[in-house]
């Protein structure tokens, strides 16, 4: 465990700023001993970013704010199990992908083809950035996006974002943190509150409050004592010959106390099933391909069809919280943690549980050996497995092997066993913030022994 927890990295810079040179290295307060100082009061910009963030009459509805679908009381997360929220002018269209947490997003490096992961050890990558794709460098470029989408937040310019700030009761905050005038350029107004918006983010504590469970055991404070269980689920998520959750999710040390931000910032092609619930996959035509488009303009392939090494990949996100959501991946067709970690384990070796099958004969009655936890609920009788199902034949050759998902043949056994599962997701759930250390440690339950 020891090892496991004295990993150090390059570390990811504030939202932003340049990336760090390769000798970088910072250790975290777990192991320079240091406590993060209290947290100080928000400077200007952020105390009207904060009002911003909550203010539904930011949107061509009037209903819809960032926190919305960033709700603080879930991470800054979506507060529901929908795979994509409602948005637009009446606030009733579909989106088309899954919200993420705004929640440790301090020190993503803007993106780049080639990002120095900060394992130290694999090849640099596409990496950094905001949104699924990468397309926003900055936290304030990234708050400009959902502002101006017609299928979020809908409004019709920045010029209707600034007549509304202008308007608004903090408007007089506005002018006191960027200057008397600053509403006579409307383009400079707009990138004032798109400042703002950041400020609040890197300012204010509970964006990174780091006080997971996990976060008392790695600075070996009391209470931040690991079960059993979760210790085993720490080995599986680090064992390379296992889980291999680290090789993406990368639980090394970063800067402001974190011990860990458990992501590299990294793209990777997983191959994840198609969602019918999205109105846009509606379209057979139609695929959303992470990196190199639909939304994302400037890795779009030369031709259709044409090879692209881009094509599939999605950000991987933060760990941290990751239990208490709802929706998971890129377009929310998985719904429990659970059923994420099995995808994981058994996409390559019973995949009919996750991808279509197209001919065959649906059973009426399942044998009582089919597995429950899969996105196909009946097993069929002949016919094709359409593995791979939203993403094009010539992208998937960009599907990463690393394992789990290393393409063993169907019917193999897979690289965790059912405990290592039931593990894993018990050390998953000691990285939800707001841990309060019980009085007395529970004697039995589901991640004690």
């Amino acid at each position: 465990m020891a090892a496991l927890l004295s990993l150090t990295a390059a570390s990811p810079l504030r939202a932003g700023s340049a990336r760090s040179g390769a000798g970088l290295i910072e250790k975290s307060a777990a192991q320079s001993g240091t406590v993060p100082p209290p947290a100080a009061p928000l400077g200007l910009a952020a105390q009207v970013g904060k009002q911003m963030f909550f203010d539904k009459t930011l949107s061509g509805s009037g209903n819809m704010s960032c926190a919305t679908c960033h709700d603080p009381h879930y991470a800054y997360g979506p507060p529901n199990d929908l795979a994509v929220q409602l948005g637009g002018a009446r606030l009733n269209i579909k989106g088309s992908r899954t919200v993420p947490s705004l929640r440790y997003k301090d020190y993503t490096p803007a993106y780049a083809d080639l990002l120095e992961n900060p394992d130290g050890i694999s090849a640099p990558g596409p990496g950094g950035g905001f949104a699924w794709d990468g397309r926003a460098d900055t936290l304030a470029n990234q708050a400009k996006l959902p502002l101006l989408d017609p299928i979020e937040m809908a409004n019709t310019g920045a010029a209707d974002v600034v007549k509304k700030i202008r308007a608004s009761s903090y408007a007089q905050l506005f002018r006191q943190a960027f200057g008397a005038g600053v509403f006579d350029d409307t383009n400079a107004a707009f990138d004032s509150a798109m400042k703002a918006l950041q400020a609040f983010q890197i300012e204010d504590v509970s964006f990174h409050p780091y006080s997971s469970k996990f976060d008392l055991y790695a600075a070996n404070k009391i209470g931040g004592k690991l079960t059993p269980a979760e210790v085993r689920g720490l080995k599986v998520f680090a064992d390379p010959a296992t889980g291999n959750c680290a090789s993406c999710h990368y639980q090394g040390a970063g800067l402001n106390g974190s011990t860990a931000l458990f992501t590299d910032f990294s793209y990777e092609a997983i191959g994840v099933p198609r969602n019918a619930s999205i109105p846009a996959n509606a379209d057979p035509a139609y695929f959303d391909l992470g990196v190199c488009g639909p939304r994302r303009t400037d890795h779009l392939p030369l031709s259709k069809g044409a090879g692209n090494q881009y094509c599939g990949m999605f950000k991987t996100p933060t760990l941290r919280n990751v239990a208490i959501r709802k929706a998971f991946f890129h377009n929310g067709v998985m719904h429990s943690l659970e059923q994420v970690i099995r995808f994981y384990n058994a996409r390559d070796t019973i995949p009919e549980l996750w991808y279509p099958t197209v001919g065959g004969t649906a059973r009426k009655e399942n044998d009582p050996d089919f597995p429950s936890y899969g996105l196909i609920k009946s097993r069929h009788v002949g016919g094709t497995v359409k593995k791979f199902d939203d993403l094009p034949a010539a992208y998937r050759s960009n599907i990463d092997r690393q394992l789990p998902l290393d393409g063993r043949a169907a019917g193999a056994d897979p690289p965790m066993s059912e405990q290592d599962t039931a593990d894993l997701v018990c050390f998953l759930d000691t990285l939800t913030d707001g841990y309060q250390a019980p009085a007395v440690a529970a004697a039995s339950g589901r991640c004690v022994k």
